[in-house]
């Protein structure tokens, strides 16, 4: 199952997601960085395809030719990154470092 990173609703691909593609849910473009399975904020152009070009909008649609739609499965493991990054600093905020 494939998910938006943009809302979270669940996405059916069918066929190749082109470029215009669009979520049912919110509308915002499919074929973005932050729907790529090679999306990793904090590598070098925050993607860990060397050969891509950079991006600087990761959630406009672009033309990369390396988008491939992340799994379910990946994006969760990614927002748990996300959700410890923000437990740690909480807890730096109110203990210090």
């Amino acid at each position: 199952m494939k998910i938006c990173a943009h809302c979270g609703g669940s996405i059916t691909v069918i066929e190749r997601i082109s470029r215009g593609s669009t979520c049912p849910h919110c509308g915002k473009y499919l074929h973005s960085c932050v729907n790529c399975r090679f999306y990793s904020p904090g590598s070098y152009h925050d993607c860990g395809e060397p050969q891509a070009e950079y991006v600087s909008d990761k959630k406009a649609a672009n033309f990369c030719d390396y988008f491939v739609f992340r799994d379910s499965d990946e994006k969760l493991s990614a927002l748990k990154e996300d959700e410890k990054k923000t437990a740690r600093d909480e807890f730096d905020k109110l203990f210090g470092d």
